[in-house]
């Protein structure tokens, strides 16, 4: 709203001040031949008055009422009895009261009435195209400013749904993990319960924001992992390498959480050995992230997941990032490898 009322603040004064210079220019260019003010006033103030009847009739009035609403007819003959009625109203005004101040010629000389009529009439349509140009303007302006709150609300709708869906996928995979917990090493799941408040605290409060530093979601990386790695048996090594990262970058949050939580659903077998690997780093205003995990798909009976998580970054890469984004995933024998890259603007 207020920036609104700035906007109408800053029309108006634009319009006062344009008619200041129309109505100061004719007397400032004939002050300095000594003319006088009756003549500027006959010459130029009273059409410049019809002028800005005509004008702000239809910018405030007549193009809303009849021309918007397709009464194309109404609106031309309205604005034809305005027009024709200014001429008269004009040539009346002049003749009765500044009929004086006019340079007098002999009969016969200069340009007959009617041309003067026809030119008043040319300049009327002028300043009459001129306002439906600035209304068409206006409108569109207005339309497609609308149209992209619209889109940004949309957007915004979408991508509150996409991050509360990714929290409760995240909350589940970490509960499943302090499960099989629990019997085997109580203190452990109880650590275990206090660093998933941690995230927690972090996916609730810190990530309501549209841009989150890189080094605050490595943080958080890098404690689910370690939360993630104490479930796991010897049979598999995890590592990860967050190095070379520019700390002026900023990102969305939360874009890289679903292929770690895919690499640790796909990559953990309890009877074969595995290894997960994780690199992240920059390169100028580009995020490259990568995981690397032995492929043991998942039976049709396991529940560990729903799949949703890869669905949701393409999602939301492709709303926050179009045309700035490449994620791939391939299968290169027995290894599945993803690898994101994120082009930050600004």
């Amino acid at each position: 709203m207020i920036i609104d009322i700035r906007n109408k603040k800053v029309t108006v004064i634009f319009h006062i001040l344009v008619w200041i210079v129309l109505f100061s220019l004719p007397y400032l260019l004939l002050a300095s031949k000594q003319e006088g003010l009756s003549r500027v006033i006959a010459g130029s103030w009273v059409p410049l008055c019809f002028y800005a009847i005509l004008f702000y009739s239809n910018y405030f009035v007549l193009i809303d009422t009849y021309f918007f609403k397709k009464k194309i007819i109404i609106y031309i003959v309205i604005n034809a009895i305005i027009i024709v009625g200014f001429v008269f109203l004009s040539s009346y005004l002049i003749d009765t009261y500044f009929r004086d101040s006019l340079p007098r010629r002999a009969e016969g000389e200069g340009p007959p009435k009617s041309l003067f009529a026809y030119l008043q009439i040319v300049s009327y349509l002028i300043a009459l195209i001129f306002s439906i140009a600035l209304k068409i303007t206006e409108r569109y302006l207005k339309t497609e400013s609308e149209r992209k709150k619209a889109e940004n609300i949309k957007l915004e709708a979408e991508l509150q749904h996409l991050k509360y869906q990714l929290q409760p996928h995240f909350f589940f995979n970490s509960l499943n993990n302090i499960y099989s917990m629990v019997d085997i090493s109580p203190d452990e799941a109880k650590v275990t319960i206090h660093n998933l408040s941690k995230l927690m605290r972090y996916l609730l409060y810190e990530t309501n924001t549209e841009k989150v530093p890189l080094q605050s979601e490595i943080t958080f990386l890098e404690k689910y992992i370690e939360l993630m790695k104490l479930r796991l048996s010897d049979n598999t090594v995890v590592h990860y390498e967050f190095e070379n990262v520019d700390p002026s970058i900023k990102i969305a949050p939360l874009l890289f959480i679903s292929l770690v939580e895919n690499a640790f659903k796909h990559g953990v077998s309890s009877t074969k050995k595995g290894v997960i690997n994780f690199c992240l780093k920059t390169e100028g205003n580009k995020v490259l992230f990568k995981t690397e995990n032995y492929n043991f798909p998942k039976s049709n009976i396991d529940k560990s997941g729903s799949g949703i998580g890869l669905q949701n970054i393409k999602k939301r890469l492709e709303l926050l990032y179009p045309e700035r984004h490449e994620v791939r995933f391939e299968v290169k024998g027995d290894v599945f490898i993803s690898e994101l890259k994120i082009v930050i603007d600004g």
